[in-house]
């Protein structure tokens, strides 16, 4: 049988429809179950696929576990002109704007809290997307500090290494508090006024927890 390039033009769509069918209920197995526990299996009978009809999209659960990731990135970032984070003093309200727009995808932001501590195991196969998501995202937050402290006048740039790695900390931890009550913690509330703390901490650093504890 031959396949016209109009067959072909018309079956692209469908293909890409699919896909995304399989990504957002892999974001739900995966979420729900983990990555051990949740299978391919489980995810083609929430589409109405076969198995080998989700293996045929995306070659192995390794791959899929790893677009599943690389589209919840993507979701950030798809409202953007670049789609890429902005750069400079402009990235700490798009980390605020973020946190608010989590508080409308619990189940995108609880496959993200599950995978992500599950990469710290030995083999995992998120361990290396994670490892090199945390690492680029301490250096543009680091880049955004040492471009605010200069526009500030702020010569004491040596606390922006542990403050990046602060900001990103309390908005993942900020999210498993709120996944496990969302009625006791304000996620976007909350990561906003921790991001201002940390902010104002670099620029204007107050007396140092030693003087607070002596009193």
């Amino acid at each position: 049988m031959v396949t016209t390039t109009s067959a072909r033009v018309k079956s692209r769509p469908e293909t890409e429809r699919k896909r995304t069918e399989i990504l957002d209920a892999a974001i739900e197995i995966f979420g729900a179950k983990g990555s051990t526990n949740g299978t391919l299996a489980d995810i083609a009978e929430q589409v109405g696929m076969t198995h080998a009809g989700v293996l045929h999209h995306f070659g192995s659960k390794q791959k899929l576990l790893l677009e599943v990731l690389d589209y919840r990135d993507k979701s950030d970032v798809a409202e953007l002109a670049d789609q890429h984070i902005p750069d400079g003093p402009e990235l700490f309200l798009h980390l605020v704007k973020t946190a608010f727009a989590n508080e409308h995808r619990p189940g995108i932001v609880q496959t993200y809290t599950v995978l992500s501590n599950e990469s710290v195991t030995d083999g995992h196969p998120a361990r290396g997307f994670f490892e090199h998501r945390y690492e680029k995202l301490r250096t543009e937050v680091s880049a955004a500090f040492r471009e605010l402290c200069a526009q500030e006048g702020v010569t004491d740039t040596a606390a922006i290494g542990t403050a990046s790695a602060s900001i990103l900390a309390v908005m993942d931890g900020l999210q498993l508090q709120w996944l496990l009550d969302p009625s006791a913690v304000g996620l976007a509330e909350a990561s906003a006024f921790a991001i201002r703390a940390i902010v104002n901490g670099v620029l204007h650093p107050g007396p140092a927890l030693e003087t607070y504890a002596g009193r």
